[in-house]
């Protein structure tokens, strides 16, 4: 009995290595557009390729496509398209840009088998939006002063301010910056002044956007004549609006990080930079507002660690030529919180980046790693549920930096020292410059808060 169980068992262990044969897949042995690669195109590029859209070419069509299915089969395997630089088998977050390996062989199975149309008339035309937003449909949109840029591939740095005017209490539940030119749009960062009724009476006065040096700042409020006419501060709301190459606008489900405007309000834009170019051209970005019925109910906060934050950077962030170097910050929260989101920054010279969090029992919290840093693509990242990290833990973020000639993204051929050279008055704001950053969106924890759903609010 125990010799023929044995026999079987052998049996088979041998027939089933010899049969299972490779895993089965749903690729199908020729896909058509209609039915396999449009649906892909549409919830995965459309949204950048399309006429008047950020890419650089248009992916609205059958024909579109199949001029363009080599391509997109080539950068689709390589996974360096669609964008989506953080490592999915680290950590999760919401509007993932990540296709599966079945759809990956799925283009290039279509391709290589000469592209097939299908029946197109099941495929339904792309209805794109009249707005450009991330999020949706604004309730108020305010344009920039539109700015010239001159082919002299010099970093340019503005103060702006863009007025704006309620007639009534209104609650904003999310405010997006759209960069008129994203190639050439380092960053913006932003925050609302808001004017008690009579404290000022134009708001709207010129200068609207004065250029300024790298790391110089309105800290006054004077220079764009921002102060009450009293000369005291009217109330800012620090942070409310922030911007890098390739983010997109976030919303929270109605309630979390929502604030009332009223009467006379003004963004402000203490540094909008742009990056070196070699073309001339004008820049006209804007600030999408949007509005809910619902009071606020979580007041979001905001913790950076690392260049001009609450953390030192360990070795500091100076970087010699034809090397490569690790730099580690770390921060430890003094309450329970629940994180949102994260912000991982760096410039030209980043090679990898690495964040985690270490809870006082000892377990390790993944938050989030970037494999290949890529500057162009620079997402605020949003976790599915918010993310408890009790008081005491240690938020560590660690990054490598390429500083060699094999780089193809330094900005310094040969390679030359380079760093965050804050003693030169915020000269890290430079492209050409260097900077480590790890910037965390959180609320004060309460219990439950595991189980509320961000992704805009879906159950």
């Amino acid at each position: 009995m125990r010799h023929s169980l044995i026999l079987w068992v052998v049996t088979v262990m041998i027939f089933g290595w010899h049969c299972s044969g490779p895993a089965k897949t749903d690729v199908p042995d020729k896909p058509t557009y209609a039915e396999h690669i449009e649906p892909i195109i549409r919830s995965q590029c459309v949204t950048c390729h399309h006429n008047g859209g950020t890419a650089p070419f248009s992916l609205q069509t059958y024909e579109e496509v199949k001029r363009k299915s080599k391509t997109i089969a080539r950068v689709t395997a390589k996974r360096y398209m669609p964008p989506w630089p953080a490592d999915p088998e680290y950590a999760h977050f919401i509007n993932e840009k990540v296709l599966t390996k079945a759809e990956i062989e799925i283009i290039q199975r279509w391709a290589e088998t000469g592209a097939a149309p299908g029946d197109l008339t099941k495929v339904k035309p792309y209805e794109l939006p009249a707005w450009k937003s991330s999020i949706g449909k604004p309730d108020l949109v305010l344009p920039i002063e539109e700015v010239e840029i001159e082919p002299n591939m010099r970093d340019r740095f503005f103060l702006v301010k863009i007025p704006g005017l309620l007639s009534r209490d209104t609650w904003v539940r999310a405010v997006e910056f759209v960069a008129g030119s994203p190639d050439l749009v380092h960053h913006f960062n932003g925050h609302i002044l808001m004017y008690d009724k009579g404290k000022k009476k134009n708001h709207q006065k010129k200068p609207y956007a004065i250029e300024i040096t790298a790391g110089e700042y309105d800290s006054d409020f004077g220079k764009l004549d921002l102060l009450n006419d009293d000369g005291s501060k009217p109330y800012r709301l620090h942070s409310a609006v922030n911007y890098l190459p390739g983010v997109q606008g976030v919303a929270y489900p109605d309630g979390i990080g929502t604030f009332r405007l009223s009467g006379k309000f003004t963004v402000v834009g203490n540094d909008l930079h742009y990056g070196p170019s070699n073309r001339k051209t004008r820049d006209r970005s804007y600030i999408n507002l949007f509005f809910t019925d619902k009071p606020p109910s979580r007041l979001t906060k905001e913790l950076m660690l690392g260049t001009n934050g609450v953390s030192g950077i360990t070795p500091p962030l100076l970087i010699a030529p034809n090397s490569v170097s690790k730099h580690t910050t770390r921060f430890q929260i003094d309450r329970d919180i629940s994180l949102l989101t994260v912000n991982p920054h760096l410039h030209l010279l980043g090679k990898r980046f690495t964040g985690y969090a270490l809870k006082p029992n000892g377990d390790t919290v993944k938050l989030i790693q970037i494999p290949h840093w890529d500057f162009r693509w620079q997402y605020f990242y949003t976790y599915p549920n918010p993310v408890y990290l009790p008081a005491g833990t240690i938020v560590v973020a660690e990054a490598v930096f390429d500083n060699t000639a094999g780089n193809p993204n330094n900005p310094n051929q040969p390679p030359k020292q380079v760093g965050e050279r804050m003693e030169y008055g915020g000269a890290s704001m430079r492209a050409g410059d260097e900077m480590f950053q790890f910037i965390l969106t959180y609320m004060d924890y309460q219990t439950g808060d595991e189980k509320i759903s961000l992704d805009n609010g879906k159950k």
